[in-house]
């Protein structure tokens, strides 16, 4: 006998103890209403001002989006208001003066480019730790007043940049020896202690981590080798005194930038090929911000955008007070392009300011948890909490959680239990959740329920619950990104944006957020005017940093920005991208390119498009540092044949881990596996009911090391349950087991003949016959035949229905054994 057939008797044996034992005790939003929400300012905002009415709308407008939030004393309100500094862009006595010096520090068109917000970027009176976080308040607030709350999409004003050709560029070697000589050095004596995984309160980026290679990929995003000045290492010693070791930043700084130098200037710039068809050149910062507008967000409560890129704090940007800012604990890491990644640690925000959440969404009586996430993987359960508003693992207000390819939506009614119980779960079978960025929504208004959305669409998943209100909230609970406030339901993936709303959004509100997009995105326009006869012409593209080591570029097109003219017959073909001086090997998705510009195709206020399709390409010093530029095998009368390199040719590979020949049924395969042999259909509703509460005990992956003593438990379960509902149907009964006579008395019915119509089918149906590996027939027939004498000894006293009992318990046997559960 094989060990393998060795292994499936074993099996069969475990699997028939186990039964023994298991039988032994056998429509729309209902925010259409109008009622006036609780005010959401701290005492002195708004609330309490009682000078002359609002002459206009816009003044109006002006004060609830931005006079309201900053006049307190500890932001504004100390100074520019009346008699104090000018501008008295919050003066307390008239909200028309206010409103007249604000016009003349805004920017209402683009508010990210208003004199107030650059005051404060340049460290004046920011009221929170990071000067970027209140520059991106104040751009809300402006925002606001400008309409931008309204949820109408701002069209993007396309401006010509500065014209910039391919320079000499030092790029980073490919290995880290050099890095190790000069840099390496200095940031492990001083900087361990923080950036590196081991630390005590581990922090982001890993520069200073113990394998050099690591450290060294962490630390080029933080390095300028053109300006070794202003790299992100000197400055925050030099203008941010962070963590200065010595007692003297100053002394810090200039040695930390002796080790840049050091680095730089054993560098050789590379050249671009003087032979291409190249595009001038741009950094991503040369770019047109492109996140200006296009989403909804009326009703946000809590905003999270993680812009910040470092620290310990995940800010919250909706600017409705209290702020709920998030604090990062154990492994957090931050992803370039904004967001977090989430290994095991979790982003939590203190229950006073979790508060608000309690009051501003049961005033309402309905919410949105909105977030772009990207899973780690589709085997987490739990469910593990991505989004939670709750004190432990038994009690919450709301939870959006992942089981395996499922969200999980919890939400605490008077019509449900103190944990949100029970749960609505997208259908397993959809498998909606995929480890990839997704836009997931989810719902509750007292009208529709629960629901959930995935990348802007519906999941059909229908709330069996009965509605309820949300009176039973508690406002004691802790808003958690990533785990539970417990600790013990912990999430692994990206979280890339957060809001929360205080109504339920719309259909087309959440398609229109979808379309909007995440992260931080620019246009890049880049000139094309020296080589073809269009004045002012460009080839654009939408470009983001993809994630901590990558870009995304995507949909270019065509455009001039004087309107009096259009192309006229212009070929473009073989386009690449270039970054650093060269053109880059992976991630040419336009190098096909074969179009025609034309007046047909082109319009003065869109262009023309030149492809829908968007590409990734590995980032190497930074978005402040890469230059990027294109070329063309063909553009108008100019012209460069590409010629492609011959691949290196690979090589051998590498002996891997010995890896089983045999593996196992996952939790989806072994309920199909089982319904194909018994012939009992998956949705019964017995095995429904057993396969949603066992599902979490079955196997998730096919590794056959990964098998668990609780996995078979799981199995037989199920298997009990199949068996049971194939025994109880006389059709199915008869055609698996023709000719047995389930009337006869378990004394009889099993005696000569009779035995044989049970097992020979079992055997045949569950094991297979005349394949190349199976278990050996005799040994899994001696093994029913003890369980059969087993079950029948009960001479006179067994029960009427002891005999449909015995062939359940064989027909378990065999099919919750390894010979379904191998392959």
């Amino acid at each position: 006998m094989s060990s393998i057939q060795q292994q499936i008797i074993r099996a069969v044996a475990i699997a028939i103890a186990a039964v023994s034992i298991l039988l032994s005790g056998c429509g729309g939003n209902s925010g259409a209403s109008n009622e006036n929400l609780p005010n959401t300012n701290r005492p002195g905002q708004g609330g309490n001002y009682s000078g002359p009415a609002p002459a206009t709308d816009d003044v109006q407008q002006f004060k609830l989006g931005l006079w309201d939030k900053l006049s307190p004393t500890n932001r504004c309100g100390g100074c520019h208001t009346s008699g104090g500094q000018t501008p008295m862009f919050v003066h307390k006595d008239d909200i028309n003066i206010a409103y007249s010096e604000a016009n003349k520090v805004v920017n209402l068109s683009d508010p990210s480019q208003s004199r107030m917000v650059s005051k404060v970027l340049e460290g004046h009176n920011c009221w929170e730790s990071s000067v970027q976080i209140c520059g991106e308040l104040i751009t809300k607030y402006i925002s606001d007043w400008a309409g931008g709350a309204s949820g109408d999409t701002k069209k993007i004003d396309l401006i010509a940049p500065a014209d910039k050709d391919p320079g000499e560029t030092k790029n980073f070697p490919s290995d880290s020896a050099l890095f190790s000589s000069t840099l390496y050095p200095l940031l492990t004596a001083n900087c361990a202690g923080c950036h590196r995984e081991s630390a005590a309160i581990p922090q982001s980026p890993y520069f200073a981590a113990a394998e050099v290679d690591s450290a060294y990929a962490a630390a080029k995003s933080k390095i300028d080798l053109g300006t070794p000045a202003n790299s992100r290492f000197v400055v925050r010693l030099r203008d941010e005194f962070h963590n200065c070791w010595s007692g003297s930043c100053a002394n810090d700084a200039a040695q930390m930038l002796e080790a840049v130098n050091a680095l730089s200037s054993a560098i050789d710039p590379d050249q671009i090929d003087p032979q291409l068809v190249a595009s001038k050149a741009l950094n991503l910062t040369d770019g047109l911000a492109a996140n200006s507008g296009g989403r909804y967000e009326q009703n946000v409560i809590a905003l999270y955008e993680f812009k910040t890129g470092e620290g310990v704090t995940a800010y919250d940007t909706s600017g409705i007070e209290p702020a709920l800012n998030l604090t990062l604990s154990n492994d957090v890491e931050w992803v370039g392009g904004w967001g977090i990644k989430l290994n095991g640690g979790k982003a939590q925000g203190a229950t006073s300011n979790s508060k608000k959440l309690h009051d501003l969404i049961k005033a309402t009586g309905e919410y949105t948890i909105e977030a772009w996430v990207a899973p780690g993987n589709v085997t987490q359960e739990g469910p593990a909490r991505i989004i939670s508003y709750s004190a432990g693992v038994n009690a919450r207000n709301f939870t959006l959680g992942q089981v395996l390819y499922s969200y999980s939506f919890l939400n605490r009614t008077s019509e449900t239990d103190q944990n949100g119980e029970p749960a609505l779960v997208t259908d397993n079978n959809d498998e909606d959740l995929q480890a990839t960025l997704q836009h997931v929504v989810a719902t509750y208004s007292p009208a529709n329920g629960r629901r959930i959305y995935v990348n802007g669409e519906f999941t059909d998943d229908e709330d069996m619950t009965t509605s309820g209100n949300l009176n039973d909230w508690d406002d004691t609970f802790a808003f958690v990104l990533g785990n539970e406030a417990s600790n013990n339901r912990p999430w692994q993936g990206t979280i890339r944006m957060v809001a929360v709303h205080n109504r339920a959004l719309t259909q087309d509100q959440i398609s229109q957020n979808f379309d909007a997009g995440v992260g931080q995105k620019f246009y890049l326009l880049f000139g094309t005017s020296h080589l073809i006869d269009v004045p002012q012409s460009y080839v654009v593209f939408e470009v983001s940093q993809f994630d901590s080591y990558s870009y995304l570029f995507n949909a270019p097109f065509f455009i001039s920005l004087d309107p009096d003219v259009e192309p006229s017959n212009i070929p473009v073909k073989g386009m690449r991208l270039g970054m650093n001086g060269r053109e880059v090997t992976v991630g040419q998705a336009y190098k096909n390119m074969d179009i025609s510009l034309n007046e047909t195709s082109y319009t003065p206020d869109n262009g023309q498009v030149m492809s829908d399709r968007g590409t990734i390409i590995a980032l190497e010093k930074g978005p402040e540092e890469d230059e990027f530029f294109l070329t063309f095998e063909l553009l108008g009368s100019n012209s460069h044949v590409f010629l492609e390199a011959e691949p290196t040719p690979p090589g051998a590979p590498a002996d891997g881990d010995p890896v089983p020949e045999i593996g196992l049924r996952n939790f989806d395969e072994i309920n199909a596996t089982m319904s194909a042999i018994t012939g009992v259909s998956t949705s019964n509703p017995g095995v429904r009911s057993t396969f949603e509460t066992v599902k979490q005990q079955l196997p998730t992956v096919e590794n056959i090391n990964t098998f668990l003593a609780s996995h078979q438990m799981g199995v037989t379960q199920l298997a009990i349950q199949y068996c049971d509902a194939l025994v109880e149907n006389s059709t199915l009964r008869s055609a698996f087991f023709p000719g047995f006579d389930f009337n006869a008395s378990a004394s009889s019915a099993f005696s000569g003949a009779g035995r044989d119509l049970v097992i020979d089918p079992l055997l045949d149906k569950g094991m297979g016959v005349n394949l190349a590996s199976q278990p050996d027939g005799a040994d899994v027939r001696a093994e029913l035949n003890q369980l059969i004498d087993k079950l029948v000894a009960c001479g006179g006293g067994c029960s009427a229905d002891r005999t449909e009992t015995v062939v359940k318990a064989s027909c378990a046997a065999v099919l919750g054994s390894a010979t379904m559960l191998v392959q």
